[in-house]
């Protein structure tokens, strides 16, 4: 076996292996922006689909998704908070609702209007007074309603509720020791986990402020980062006692031991992960890196797969994605970055693109995914109630819950009409029989007098004449339905039944292969005689006569006779039409 064949034997056959990231061409891309300048590791961008948000130092721009190209230096902002802005949030069930957090110590609602800012936006709808030091980062929860979960450099984590009036404070957890790096949270909002300078990792329940579990991620000193997996599992990413790059997947209920531990470089930039519930696939991208890499995530050992990796020449400040709702499901595109430059006010839309030659709805790239309807409220989450997200269809974009709603309408009004239909059959059924079986009685409607049909209808003079026209018309109708459905019934039993071959040979019978030679010889004859403009000579006729006598030497004398005599007659009748359509010719030319 040749080092060729062993290589390919090495192959992980994925529907993910050729994915590619697509940049954007310059015009299409947000130029003229003010980007912060800060050296945090914030969130400086978010999107949703119908806007993006980009920090701009203490303020932050809201543009309409779709308003691509120059964007105006003195363009309408956001101006509220008096610090830098370190983290923005779209809220997943309102697209017009943001939430930031700022080094004021304050975190604050905004409402956009629709079609974007027409002036600057000063009045926040909301603003939660809780931390006593700035607030490093804010996660929206995924299934309830109005409930934000936020971190400080106070080393606490507030759970609020911003539906109320009064903004309840709904629990604050003091379990962390040192600052805290990052916030995550996972799918069914059941479970926070968070990374920390005393380099652990925390799972904790976020109502009662219970730590599931702890324990050391990575030995290295500089920032570390996490991110919810399914199946029970958390990837972080960090530095090891080398300063080397890694990337670590754990077990939440058990994080004395990675799962697996990788190395992915010795760059010095924070590597942020991004996690695809839909496609299973996670992302790798470095602050001041100009590639992403991308990998497969399955549910046995190595658990991790790299697929392959986005090359780019300009460094990322930050990156922001769009949630899946929004991506172009006719591109195949299965997730959207945008890119923050580190040189230059530039924002780019990065497409990961699966290639594929159809230009139909691929549903195994787009399974049911997040729907912006929260599955619970704020009350019944915090009083201990957990469930799964709401879902929608990427192909038609209706949520599940509406779908299953329609689906049961339409069965429900599918059920009448069939009910309604065969009801309808049987009283033309008992129409037919009453009928036949009850002539006196059609008789008496006929002379004007009145009387009961059997389906319990109620016929009077004139009324009756036509009730007994439709009848006979619907028994007619319903006489073909029987046919019809007789007939169907008998193809569907042949159908049914299982095909038995005949193996049997096939005795060839030596006279009818004879007599199918002869006539197609005698075929090929007539056809070479008749075939042509010009009329068959005697010589001919005497051939082919000779030939036909030569060819029925075994047969008897009186058959080879009629042949001769049929022979000549169909050539007279030739010639004649030959003569005919001649003279046809001549009359239409004259």
């Amino acid at each position: 076996m040749t080092n060729s064949q062993l290589w390919f034997r090495g192959v992980r056959p994925s529907k993910f292996r050729h994915v590619y990231g697509l940049p954007t061409r310059k015009e299409c891309c947000y130029t003229d922006i003010s980007v912060v300048r800060s050296g945090n590791d914030g969130n400086f961008c978010a999107i949703n689909p119908t806007f993006l948000a980009i920090v701009a130092d203490t303020t932050f721009v809201v543009i309409p998704i779709n308003q691509t190209g120059r964007i105006d230096f003195q363009c309408c902002k956001v101006i509220g908070h008096t610090g830098q802005i370190l983290d923005l949030k779209w809220n997943p069930f309102d697209d017009n609702m943001i939430a930031s957090a700022s080094d004021d110590c304050t975190i604050k609602l905004w409402k956009i209007p629709e079609g974007g800012l027409t002036s600057n936006l000063s009045e926040c709808s909301t603003e939660l007074v809780g931390h006593k030091r700035k607030v490093l980062h804010i996660e929206w929860h995924p299934t309830a309603a109005n409930v934000l979960i936020s971190a400080g450099f106070d080393h606490l984590i507030c759970v609020w509720d911003v539906g109320n009036s009064d903004k309840t404070l709904l629990n604050v957890i003091h379990c962390h020791v040192d600052m805290i790096y990052s916030l995550a949270i996972n799918r069914d909002g059941s479970l926070i986990a968070t990374t920390s300078k005393d380099k652990k990792l925390r799972v904790i329940e976020p109502r009662s402020g219970i730590v599931v579990s702890e324990g050391i991620c990575h030995m290295g000193t500089k920032c570390s980062k996490a991110v919810f997996l399914d199946n029970d599992r958390i990837l972080t990413t960090g530095f090891s006692r080398h300063s080397d790059r890694q990337y670590a997947v754990w077990n939440q209920h058990d994080l004395k031991k990675p799962l697996v531990q990788e190395v992915i470089d010795s760059s010095s930039g924070v590597v942020t992960p991004y996690f695809d519930y839909d496609t299973k696939m996670i992302y790798l991208a470095g602050k001041g890196d100009g590639n992403i890499r991308y990998y497969e995530l399955v549910d046995e050992a190595p658990y991790v797969y790299y697929l392959n990796q986005f090359l780019s020449g300009q460094p990322q400040k930050a990156l922001g994605f769009m949630p899946k709702r929004g991506v172009n499901v006719a591109q195949c595109e299965v997730f959207r970055f945008y890119k923050l430059h580190a040189a230059g006010n530039i924002c780019e839309p990065i497409s990961m693109i699966v290639p594929r030659k159809s230009t139909l709805f691929q549903s195994d790239l787009y399974p049911d995914t997040l729907a912006d309807i929260p599955a619970i409220g704020a009350k019944e989450w915090f009083q201990g109630r957990n469930v799964q997200p709401m879902l929608r269809s990427m192909k038609t974009g209706e949520s599940i819950l509406d779908a299953n709603a329609n689906q049961k309408t339409r069965n429900s009004e599918s059920k009448y009409a069939t009910i309604h239909h065969t009801s309808s059959k049987h009283n033309v059924l008992n129409n037919h029989h009453g009928n036949h079986n009850g002539n006196s009685n059609n008789h008496s409607h006929s002379n004007g007098t009145n009387g009961t049909a059997l389906n319990g209808s109620n016929y009077t003079n004139g009324n009756s004449v036509t009730s007994l026209t439709n009848g006979g018309k619907n028994n007619k109708e319903n006489e073909i339905d029987n046919r019809k459905f007789d007939n169907n019934t008998k193809k569907f039993a042949f159908l049914s039944q299982p095909t038995i071959p005949d193996y049997r040979p096939q005795a060839i019978i030596e006279k009818s292969q004879k007599t199918s030679t002869n006539q197609s010889t005698k075929f090929h004859q007539l056809q070479a005689i008749f075939g042509q403009h010009q009329t068959a000579n005697h010589k001919d006729i005497a051939n082919l006569q000779n030939n036909l006598l030569s060819n029925s030497r075994n047969s008897s004398r009186n058959s080879s006779l009629e042949n001769i005599n049929l022979l000549n007659s169909e050539n007279e009748v030739g010639y004649l039409n030959y003569r005919s359509m001649l003279s046809n010719v001549l009359v239409m030319f004259l």
